[in-house]
This record gives structure tokens, sequence and C-alpha cells, in this order.
């Protein structure tokens, strides 16, 4: 089995390809870079709270959307284990889509964990069946984005990018006819989708027109990917950004979730990511998505507060 940041020459070849199939944004010439820079702005962005940040799960989603509109943010990446939970206690997604509009936010994206990219036939089509779920739920809430990581796989043999490409095209056919549209998640953790090159040449693969990648910085860098090849990410095909900092110790291969930090406080090259992506025409949400203990450890509002001065000082950085 191939280790989380190793991929072997066959994946490689396939991952190379996908560059001309996917659509490169931006010249990669170093001789070029610079020379006709595009107007970018502030504006383009929106600021999103992903709700592992402020540990959500012990805390209830309708806080959880308090929290977020007095923060300041404009939109919510919650996470479909807080919504069950809500809706088991009595709770109606009627309700929840109200406060979340009585609050001026948008829902942008969510987090579920359906079994889509799974080899198993039977639990491949149960998964499937559970995103599809996942996904009217979101539509419920009023939203369209939905993220789609490589839930089961994380430990399985790498997998062949094609058929991870096809079943990829099945789960965007789910969402296609829910109006809700699954994100390929980069996962630096796992054996499969743990590399953009990767994830690049699985949305080529699918041949669809709502082939779509949310990256996200820690797994980037977990996965070992070239933070050059954002440069490879059209804006339109990014909807979410996962927005986070590492440390420099421990070193990669030790590194976990845990030890995310707010943007800025680690040694990500944060203005190179943003400053590419906002060339490249995206104009999507930076959701702050961390697991940090000793975040969890505090005032929710005060992590949630301090994450998005972090994140609109690092968008500052570039746009000045």
């Amino acid at each position: 089995m191939n280790e989380p940041n190793s991929i072997n020459r066959r994946q490689l070849l396939q991952a190379s390809a996908a560059v001309a199939a996917f659509g490169t944004a931006i010249s990669v010439d170093p001789f070029l870079q610079g020379a006709e820079s595009t107007a970018i702005s502030e504006k383009s962005v929106r600021y999103c709270l992903n709700m592992s940040t402020i540990h959500g799960e012990k805390i209830d989603v309708q806080e959880q959307i308090r929290i977020a509109a007095k923060a300041g943010y404009t939109g919510v990446e919650l996470w479909l284990r807080d919504i069950q939970r809500f809706r088991d206690a009595g709770g109606k997604l009627e309700t929840l889509r109200k406060k979340i509009e009585d609050a001026g936010l948008t829902v942008e994206s969510a987090i579920a964990f359906g079994q889509w990219l799974v080899d198993d036939d039977a639990a491949r089509e149960k998964g499937l069946a559970e995103c599809g779920r996942d996904m009217e739920i979101v539509r419920e809430l009023g939203g369209r984005r939905i993220a789609a990581p490589p839930t089961g796989m994380t430990k399985a043999p790498a997998m062949d990018l094609d058929r991870a490409g096809e079943r990829y095209r099945a789960l965007l056919e789910v969402g296609k006819a829910r109006e809700c549209i699954p994100q390929i998640e980069v996962w630096g953790h796992s054996t499969n989708c743990f590399s953009l090159k990767q994830v690049l040449y699985i949305c080529a693969a699918a041949s669809h027109p709502d082939a779509c990648i949310l990256p996200d910085v820690y797994h980037l860098y977990k996965g070992g990917s070239d933070f050059v090849d954002v440069a490879m990410l059209a804006g339109k095909r990014v909807h979410a950004f996962h927005m986070n900092d590492y440390p420099a110790t421990p070193p990669r291969p030790e590194i976990k979730d845990e030890h995310r930090v707010y943007p800025g406080d680690g040694v990500a090259p944060m203005r190179q990511i943003l400053r590419t992506m906002l060339e490249n025409g995206f104009a999507g949400a930076l959701s702050l998505e961390l697991f940090n203990r000793e975040y969890w450890a505090q005032d929710p509002n005060l992590v949630a507060t301090t994450g998005l001065a972090r994140m609109k000082a690092a968008v500052a950085n570039v746009v000045s």
C-alpha cells in the first residue's frame, strides 16, 4: 500500500495529463508569471465558518449560527452530524433555515461522509444514497454545495484514477438531480485523493461540467502537494477553500489535524496561495476549518472572531 505522501508511476502519469484536460487558469512559465497581473479585490471572496473550528460537535447548531453571525461571517459550513442531532431533538429544517437567513448567513457548504468512492459495489450504492439524502438536507437549508471526501478509502490501496473519475461522475449526477454540487476534497492523510495532482485528474476523468475541487491548505501540505500547483486550479472550479495554517513542527509525516492554526500564524505560503487563487478568478468562500484543541478550550466567540480577523488580514496582505 502506498504511503499517503507517495504516488506510483501510473498515477503520476495520469495526474500529469489532468492539467490539460481540466483546464489551467494561468501560465506557470516563470518568465511569464507576473507579466500580466489580473486585477484582484478583497470583495472577490466571502468568509465562512466551518463549525469544526469552534468544536461544533459540542455546540448546538443554532448556537453555531449565532456565533458565526455575531463574529461577522457571511456564511457557514455546517456538519450533517450536527444537523441530524438537531432533528433528533425535534428540530425542523425550516426552522433552521429561517434562523440562518435571519442571521444574514448563507450555507456555503456542508460536511458529510457518504462512501461514494469505495470499491465494494453494495457499500458504494449505499454511500451514494446517503450522499443524496445529505444533499437534500443541504438544499432544504438553502445550500447548494457539499464536501465529498474520499471516505472509506483512507487506508485502502491506491486506486485507478480513471475508475475514481467514473465514480465521481456518478456522484455528480446524484448532485445534479438535487441541484447540489459535491466538491471532491483533497485529503492529505489518505492513500487516495491525497494530492492535488490526483484530484485534478479525477475531476478531468469525470468529464462533468459540475466537477470541482475543495482544497485545504493543511491537506495540500500533508499530502505533499506543491503549492505551485495551485496555479492549475481555475477559479470557477473552486467554490470553497478550507483556510488554515500549519506550524514548522511537527514535521509533515507526523503533523495532524489538531496542529492546524489560524491563517498567518504558521509557515504556509499564504500570500502565494491566496494571490494565485484570486488571480485565477476565485470568487468563492474562504472557510475557516481548524481542529485545534487549544482553541476548543477557549470561548468559541473569541475563536470565531479571531479566525475571521486572521483570514481578512491574510487577504488584505494580498490585495494591498
